[in-house]
């Protein structure tokens, strides 16, 4: 499964993120390939992966992709990111 990690700048904040949802895979004992990205290149990498994490006001911006756009509230809640992917992997 690959995840991408979305951020406005894609320096920071989405490498916070993709370390978090790394530990939270790891914590439901998913594998899954995370990548960090800024916005700008979030709309490609989004075209080859199954799961985007980002906050509410980028999620819009991503545009319309086969990847699943989930909303994550506190990037530094890996409870939070385990529990959003699980509700998502159903």
């Amino acid at each position: 499964m690959k995840i991408v990690t979305v951020c406005g700048m894609g320096i920071g904040t989405s490498v916070l993120l993709k370390m978090n949802t790394e530990k939270a895979l790891r914590a439901l004992d998913l594998d899954g390939e995370v990548e960090a990205a800024d916005i700008g290149v979030a709309r490609g990498m989004a075209r080859s992966a199954q799961i985007v994490l980002t906050s509410a006001e980028l999620a819009e911006e991503i545009g319309d992709v086969s990847a699943q756009v989930i909303v994550i509230d506190n990037f530094t809640d890996s409870e939070e990111i385990g529990r959003k992917l699980s509700e998502a992997l159903g």
